[in-house]
């Protein structure tokens, strides 16, 4: 360990460390004189949105003008009417909006707060339990101020990610849930300009792609009631299996200059894309992001069918603004790198293709309403291996309710009582378990 000095600690005295700690915190508390840390994690979110709404001053956010406020509405409101040939959901938007960058900030901070308080947590809490003995021999007064330390640090990271998606995102949907709440649908005027070019596709006709995607989104989630809630258990479930390697901040730690805060500021903030401490891959970690992603893919796919559905005849370059936002979500765009900035979590559905595979073939087999069916309850939706088999999941749910229909005529047909054929009903019903057990 560099700096190591002759007592064997290896951030030199602990005293003159919690020296260092509290006029760190003295001078992140002054950059933010108005911020207060979450109460429940530590995270100086006040701190993110100041942060977030200064990175995107910097870089110029005029205000959006009235004549494409009104263009913005006027998309919205027409690609969800085109909506409804598509879906069997209804319309979920109950706002439309068109958002400068600031404003986007402000009304989806509430929502990144909630959706990364797990992880971000986890990364703060880490702080305290992983220091060396000699430090957390120092007892309680030294670790609050590490978990003080560590909440304004991350609280600073959130914010800089979140800025830098600003500057790129498209709405209000682009990591998969509202960001701003249910049934408020937005576009992004910059955002929309900006996906737009080199495409060679009238700004018309991609404001009003955007707009069909923004809509299709608030209707699934404001119609499956199940689904912000399972999205947000299932980031809870990844935050609870991570573990920390901390010998990269000892390393950090041990480098720097004891007597100057700003340096531990600059040391701690990491280079640019990397988030402040990464997570170890772990087997309860790759299962719960396993999930996460099947869920993300089958949200991004029943999307992409829909919308495709909703304006292939009306408008010209729809396939070419698909494949758009196909490459963008498999290269991984600016929503998908926000988590990982943070703490190493990308929201990405890897699976986008498959998904949307999976929901045209149940489309060809039980028609839109039989497809929307499957978001009645999170039971009945396709897994991991569903989208390795979309033949297999549609069969098997098909053969399964046949079964089923099977032993309710038969039921109602045969007198109570007959041993024999109620044996045959028997059978029927474990086949129809079977089938259903196949497809999933």
């Amino acid at each position: 360990m560099p700096n190591m000095p002759p007592g064997g600690f290896p951030f030199g005295d602990p005293q003159q460390m919690a020296q260092m700690l509290r006029q760190f915190a003295d001078m992140m508390s002054a950059q933010t004189p108005s911020g207060q840390g979450d109460q429940s994690s530590g995270i100086n979110w006040d701190m993110a949105k100041n942060v977030a709404r200064h990175s995107v001053s910097e870089h110029g956010d005029p205000s959006v003008g009235v004549t494409e406020y009104a263009h913005v509405q006027e998309a919205l409101r027409l690609a969800d009417l085109w909506l409804n040939e598509a879906t069997s959901l209804p319309s979920g938007v109950h706002t439309m909006e068109a958002w400068s960058r600031s404003e986007w900030v402000e009304k989806t901070m509430p929502t990144w707060s909630k959706l990364c308080d797990p992880l971000t947590a986890r990364i703060v809490e880490s702080m305290g339990q992983n220091l060396p003995g000699e430090m957390q021999s120092m007892a309680g007064p030294l670790l609050g101020m590490v978990r003080q330390m560590g909440g304004m640090l991350v609280g600073q990271q959130a914010g800089q990610a979140i800025g830098e998606l600003a500057r790129e995102v498209l709405g209000s949907t682009d990591v998969g849930l509202p960001l701003a709440g249910e049934g408020r649908a937005a576009l992004l005027a910059p955002g929309v300009a900006k996906f737009g070019e080199g495409l060679g596709v009238p700004l018309d006709e991609v404001r009003l792609y955007l707009a069909a995607r923004e809509t299709a989104h608030h209707r699934l989630f404001g119609h499956v009631p199940w689904l912000r809630s399972h999205l947000f258990s299932l980031v809870e479930e990844y935050a609870r299996g991570m573990s920390f390697d901390m010998s990269g901040l000892e390393e950090k730690l041990g480098q720097i200059d004891i007597a100057n805060p700003e340096a531990l500021q600059e040391a701690l903030s990491g280079s640019e894309g990397e988030g402040l401490f990464q997570p170890q891959d772990t087997p309860q970690q790759k299962a719960s992001l396993a999930r996460l992603e099947t869920t993300l893919a089958l949200i991004e796919g029943w999307v992409s069918v829909v919308v495709d559905a909703a304006v292939a005849e009306r408008l010209p370059q729809a396939a070419s603004l698909a494949e758009a936002i196909r490459r963008r979500r498999a290269s991984g765009g600016p929503a998908e790198h926000t988590f990982a900035t943070l703490v190493g979590l990308e929201l990405r559905p890897r699976r986008l293709r498959e998904a949307a595979t999976l929901w045209k073939a149940l489309e060809e087999a039980r028609g839109v309403d039989g497809r929307d069916a499957v978001w009645e309850h999170p039971d009945l939706m396709p897994s991991s291996d569903d989208l390795d088999d979309p033949e297999g999941f549609v069969s098997g749910r098909a053969d399964a309710e046949a079964a089923q229909l099977d032993i309710s005529q038969f039921t109602a047909e045969r007198p109570e009582g007959d041993s024999e054929e109620g044996g045959s009903g028997g059978s029927g019903e474990e086949d129809g378990g079977r089938g259903g057990e196949d497809g999933r």
